[in-house]
């Protein structure tokens, strides 16, 4: 891990190489050099000639795995970025996928991951991924429903809690949402809000509130399930007989979790201003009000891994990258290495708090 008071080490995955994630990670991590110390994983000349094509002035160097596992990660300035090179199988045509590629891009998740976990080989601070296409990484014949379910594997971690996060412009408060559930169908939600489920979520959100985001007493709010938040029991009894005694026994074991609140008037200035996150119940609930007002500074973080995780909120835009470099925006990219960089800041003074 990086000293106190140098630029945090962030392992940036590449994603899918067809797609606009090689663009966006040089361009972030070059706009930020000077903020973080971004180490791009992915094949290296495939890299250098993107980049090169983006800014001659951008400087790679290339380090391969066998010494980095040997000498670990050697020192470049700001000037430079080093680029740990995992050689991709097929030529890569912008647009056009290639199941060839995809245990090279698994290869660099798994590359990031051993270097940023606790006990581990200690090059990185946090993880910061670009999109990747799933169906590549299948197709090639490994089982893979997306980054999230894949750290958690690779961590043993239990439970994790999606969110997503950003600032709806210059000057307004920021905005985090967090879900009770992530990628199910709407008619599988209910049966998934159970006590324990939703008491566990409450407690790695208020967890990393803490530990990762270095809030001391953080406030979160919790929106219902059915509209109006179940108007007393007649639009639905999940608020009355699951929610509100889950807040009631968060609040007793020191927990600041208030609601449940009708979700169509929840997002306003209003109520949002003093709240430090908004725990919404289901996917289509909380993350278009965010995507509205954040899209291109949205950043999507992984709660509850013994690691830091950030990345875009956006996918592999594909029909973009078929168009030509230029065409990208690499704005959430950026928001992502930013708010790596201040989670692993927060980090560090609660460790050696707990020491």
């Amino acid at each position: 891990m990086s000293p106190a008071g140098t630029r945090p080490s962030l392992a940036l995955t590449v994603g899918e190489p067809a797609g606009i994630g090689p663009e966006i990670s040089i361009r972030a991590a070059w706009a930020l050099r000077r903020e973080a110390r971004c180490v791009l994983i992915g094949d290296a000349a495939y890299l250098a000639m993107t980049a090169s094509l983006i800014d001659p002035a951008i400087r790679l160097s290339a380090i391969s795995t066998l010494a980095l596992r040997h000498s670990g990660l050697p020192h470049f300035g700001p000037d430079v970025i080093p680029v740990i090179d995992v050689p991709l199988d097929a030529h890569v045509v912008p647009g056009q996928l290639d199941a060839n590629n995809g245990r090279a891009v698994l290869a660099t998740l798994d590359l990031a991951i051993e270097g940023a976990v606790a006990g581990g080989a200690g090059w990185f601070d946090a993880i910061v991924t670009a999109p990747l296409q799933k169906s590549t990484i299948n197709d090639a014949g490994i089982a893979f429903s997306g980054h999230t379910e894949y750290l958690a594997d690779k961590t043993g971690t239990l439970k994790v809690v999606m969110m997503l996060a950003g600032s709806p412009g210059e000057g307004q408060a920021y905005l985090r949402v967090a879900l009770a559930t992530t990628h199910l169908p709407l008619k599988d939600v209910p049966a998934a809000i159970t006590r324990d489920s939703l008491a566990q979520v409450l407690d790695i959100l208020y967890a990393d509130l803490v530990a990762k985001f270095g809030i001391p007493a953080p406030r979160i709010l919790v929106t219902g399930l059915n509209p109006h938040a179940g108007e007393n029991g007649y639009l639905g009894r999940e608020e009355i007989d699951v929610i509100e005694p889950v807040l009631e026994a968060a609040r007793a074991r020191g927990i600041d979790a208030r609601g449940p609140y009708p979700a169509d008037t929840l997002f306003q200035p209003k109520y949002l201003k003093d709240a430090d996150a908004v725990l919404a119940m289901y996917h289509d609930q909380g993350l278009p009000v965010l995507k509205h007002a954040t899209f291109g500074r949205g950043v999507n973080i992984t709660l509850g891994l013994p690691l830091i995780r950030t990345s875009v909120d956006h996918g592999t835009a594909l029909d973009l990258a078929a168009q030509g470099l230029g065409l990208a925006d690499c704005g959430s990219m950026e928001e992502a290495i930013r708010i790596a960089v201040s989670m692993a800041g927060a980090k560090k003074p609660a460790q050696q708090a707990s020491k």
